[in-house]
């Protein structure tokens, strides 16, 4: 996504509650985090099927589509599902023209949000596993593609699920460069091409709704956080899924692994 906004800081506060603050330790190895090589670590299949399908709320996931990440090849579907939806990590975001290891998000889209806004992580996560790119290479090339309307924007109403119970994104637009683990479980409602004033939207309003990214291309959206009731279900959920994370994270002689 081009930017997330001003609430990954309201959020900040609940990552303590959840016992997040070194979470992005638990879902990446050590050596994820140091920056500079091109080729993202492979994270265990049953892990990363599990995170990704978090994205999505309880009684979708069992039809939906899983993408798994090839660090070598790209995105490929490890389960084929049957209602529509499909479900991934996206761990590049190529507007800031950068290569990062510690960047994961897992998303879910309906079947029009597949169709149209899924090629925009599948394709440069593609270009980076290639290795024949860098990370500006990536940006230009998919800001070409947005211009010459290759990307386009659904073509009905939709979502994006965000359900999971954490995320690490940027927190800025395209050249802020700081990152944020966090956990706020979100709506994300197709809405490209339209302004705040177009719908009468805060941008600093507490609570939402809030656009992201909708003035600037075809992936643009009007964000609902989840309920109370809601969010309390996703963060019990999420310290189970947590604790397995570092349970499978950390061998017997206390090293950092990601062995089946």
């Amino acid at each position: 996504m081009t930017r997330i906004m001003h609430w990954t800081k309201q959020v900040a506060h609940l990552l303590p509650v959840l016992g997040l603050v070194c979470v992005c330790g638990l879902l990446l190895p050590k050596e994820s985090r140091a920056q500079g090589s091109w080729q993202l670590d492979k994270m265990p299949p049953d892990l990363e099927t599990e995170l990704a399908l978090s994205a999505l709320p309880p009684h979708l996931r069992a039809g939906a589509t899983v993408y798994l990440l090839d660090p070598a090849k790209g995105y490929y579907v490890a389960r084929r599902g049957s209602n529509g939806f499909i479900c991934f990590i996206a761990r590049t975001n190529w507007e800031w023209g950068e290569f990062r290891k510690d960047i994961f998000a897992p998303i879910a889209f309906d079947a029009e949000g597949a169709r149209k806004l899924f090629p925009l992580y599948r394709d440069p996560a593609a270009m980076r596993a290639s290795g024949k790119f860098t990370p500006l290479q990536i940006k230009d090339t998919m800001k070409t593609r947005i211009q010459k309307r290759i990307y386009t924007a659904p073509a009905r109403a939709g979502i994006s699920y965000m359900l999971a119970p954490v995320m690490r994104v940027y927190t800025g637009k395209p050249g802020d460069n700081t990152v944020m683990t966090m956990n706020m479980p979100h709506y994300m409602f197709y809405a490209p091409y339209i302004t705040d004033a177009d719908v009468g939207t805060v941008p600093n309003s507490p609570k939402g709704p809030w656009l992201l990214n909708s003035a600037n291309g075809p992936e643009g959206y009007l964000i609902m956080p989840a309920d109370e009731e809601v969010t309390a279900q996703i963060i019990a959920g999420g310290k189970d899924l947590l604790k397995r994370s570092e349970e499978r994270r950390v061998g017997k002689e206390g090293r950092s692994r990601w062995s089946p």
